[in-house]
């Protein structure tokens, strides 16, 4: 088996899973009780939003723990949403984001909010002058991924936030990370961004926790009400074995950020010079796309199709976001970007860990070129 699917979920460390375990066994108390044990999970849960806030460059008290990037997502778009709403009721995004944000924009436009949905190019980009001439007086927040969970595409989320700052500082700047962390370099403080959304299990940590960054003296509307834990923002007994967890992926993350994208690179160029010699297969993602995600289509041929077969002989594949991967119409992100039905009813997403070798793409190659004959002949 040759597991080709990080972009939708990791396997944790061995570390990870080690440290969820032992969390959870021996310390089981609550963070907010004020006995011995809670004292000691509080203990815990504040070292380990020392350690998120080091990994990320930011101060502890900027860091929210959720339960995913979903979450993280929706809470920044509408809290900001909702607490500054006398500023105006208008939101910027692109028309390739993850479901999370995509869908988000589209429940405040049925509450009366107006968003615009920025066209790409045909790598799947938008530019800081094109987020700019959008920007209105009643514009409250700007959303924009960092890198494609598709196709891997880097949208230039530094200069898109220094123009903001600049330019139209009271608008605030939102970036989904979850694809970018540790494998593409980032600055939050230097690019201005305002909120920043990651989530564990897309760097080997455990499923079911994130953090969202938020800047110092940004105020949102919390999307859950309760006890007021993580500042009031996000109620709920916060789940400190996964948290623990987080933190000790997070670090992991940062520190192999380097080594990981060479290695990465290489990887992927490998790749797609193989897909490019086999013609019935054309490549989606851009040349100076991220390190760890190839995006191609079979024209005329169901990705569906293409994935089950790559299957049955060990090799497992995508076909797009997992978000939205059992859904039969056409990928949103690559008709924005220009691709014909047929392209982009026919995507194959593969995306790369830190386990690949060379032998394992070359074997992926041969297994991509069988399965283009096969079909062919079932054609």
């Amino acid at each position: 088996m040759l597991y080709f699917d990080h972009a939708a979920t990791t396997p944790p460390y061995e570390e990870v899973t080690q440290t969820v375990a032992e969390v959870m066994g021996r310390h089981y108390g609550n963070p907010s009780s004020l006995h011995q044990l809670g004292e000691t999970s509080g203990k815990l849960l504040s070292k380990a939003r020392e350690v998120c806030a080091a990994a990320l460059q930011v101060k502890p008290r900027e860091i929210i723990f959720t339960a995913g990037a979903t979450e993280s997502n929706n809470t920044a778009i509408k809290g900001a949403a909702v607490q500054y709403i006398s500023r105006g009721k208008h939101l910027i995004t692109t028309q390739t984001e993850h479901p999370s944000v995509f869908e988000s924009c589209k429940q405040l436009e049925e509450l009366g909010w107006e968003v615009t949905y920025l066209p790409v190019d045909e790598d799947g980009k938008v530019s800081a002058q094109q987020v700019l001439a959008a920007v209105r007086q009643e514009t409250v927040l700007v959303s924009i991924m960092h890198v494609n969970n598709e196709t891997g595409t880097i949208q230039p989320v530094s200069e898109i936030g220094q123009a903001l700052k600049e330019q139209a500082p009271r608008v605030l700047f939102h970036v989904d990370g979850v694809q970018g962390f540790g494998k593409v370099p980032l600055s939050i403080k230097e690019s201005g961004i305002d909120l920043y959304s990651l989530s564990a299990h897309k760097i080997r940590g455990p499923k079911g926790v994130g953090l969202l960054f938020v800047r110092e003296g940004l105020k949102l509307a919390p999307l859950l009400a309760g006890g007021g834990q993580e500042g009031g923002l996000r109620s709920g007994t916060e789940n400190v074995p996964y948290i623990v967890a987080f933190a000790k992926a997070l670090r992991m993350a940062r520190e192999g950020l380097d080594a990981r994208r060479t290695k990465f690179s290489g990887l992927r160029e490998r790749l797609i010079r193989g897909i490019i010699a086999i013609p019935e297969l054309s490549i989606n993602s851009p040349v100076d796309g991220a390190p760890h995600i190839v995006q191609f289509s079979y024209p005329g041929m169901k990705a569906e199709a293409f994935l089950h077969i790559l299957e049955e002989k060990g090799f497992f594949v995508s076909t797009r976001s997992a978000c939205s991967s059992k859904r039969s119409e056409p990928s949103r992100v690559l008709l924005a970007m220009g691709k014909s039905r047929d392209e982009a009813s026919s995507g194959i997403r593969i995306s790369l860990g830190e386990e690949h070798t060379d032998k394992d793409i070359d074997a992926l190659l041969n297994a991509l070129d069988d399965a283009v004959r096969r079909l062919q002949r079932l054609r």
